[in-house]
């Protein structure tokens, strides 16, 4: 893994999670915010005045988790600017292709499916004692994953849970984000999502008429699609995490 120092020291922190979860935009989490929510907006006051991020904040950060045999999952956030890429690096390459992104504008973050990040995870844990599962890993990736019908919601939600909990600082008591945070935006049951699948293995969404929640991902075109979803790609990461996971 390649995780920038000050990430690291980030994890920790509430204000970090409550921008990189959105909680300070509304979303899921934010009623809990309390005192932060004034200290986030003298943050951003100053971050007006201060485009350069030469207040000490860095404005974009890069994590590289490699899951083995040089696949690569690339995670490019932005806390302060409130834009978050995921993106994905066969062996030997050098720039990523892009899985999903979120922000509060445009976003199509529904990159993976709940059993595929947490194998993800699981091998993540098997080649790196400092990315143990659930924990960082899961808490940073978990927003490119949604959970559907035939999913185990409830252990999906313990597990996020458990992954938050484990960076929680001891003794804080105000606002983390929480496994329900999580399931709020991710909850694609009953909303007319149906999973395809070839003879490849290579698996694609699409989404009906008459849902409340719309199903914002690059992961709905089969492959073969120009300018589609890398299902080559994924899959053979994918296949690299297992095999991570099993020779553990």
């Amino acid at each position: 893994m390649s995780m920038p120092a000050s990430l690291t020291a980030s994890l920790h922190d509430p204000v970090f999670w409550a921008r990189y979860l959105f909680a300070h935009e509304g979303w899921p989490g934010s009623e809990r915010l309390g005192d932060l929510a004034d200290v986030i907006d003298e943050q951003d006051d100053l971050a007006d005045e201060d485009q350069d991020g030469d207040d000490g904040s860095e404005l974009e950060l890069t994590v590289v988790f490699d899951v083995g045999g040089g696949h690569r999952l690339v995670l490019e956030l932005s806390p302060v600017l409130g834009c978050h890429s995921l993106g994905i690096l066969d062996p030997g390459e050098a720039e990523a292709v892009e899985l999903g992104w979120d922000d509060c504008a445009h976003w199509h973050p529904y990159a993976l499916r709940w059993a595929e990040l947490e194998l993800v995870c699981r091998a993540l844990a098997a080649r790196d004692a400092d990315l143990p599962h659930p924990g960082p890993a899961l808490a940073l990736l978990c927003r490119f994953a949604a959970v559907f019908e035939d999913d185990d919601v409830d252990g999906a939600v313990a597990t996020v849970e458990a992954a938050f909990a484990s960076l929680r600082p001891d003794g804080w008591t105000g606002y983390w984000p929480s496994g329900v945070d999580w399931l709020d935006r991710s909850d694609f049951r009953g909303q007319n999502v149906t999973w395809h699948r070839d003879e490849a293995g290579y698996r694609w969404a699409a989404q009906g008429l008459d849902e409340e929640r719309d199903f914002y991902s690059t992961r709905v075109t089969p492959p073969g699609t120009d300018q589609g979803f890398p299902h080559e790609r994924l899959h053979a990461l994918l296949a690299a995490a297992q095999a991570a996971s099993v020779a553990r």
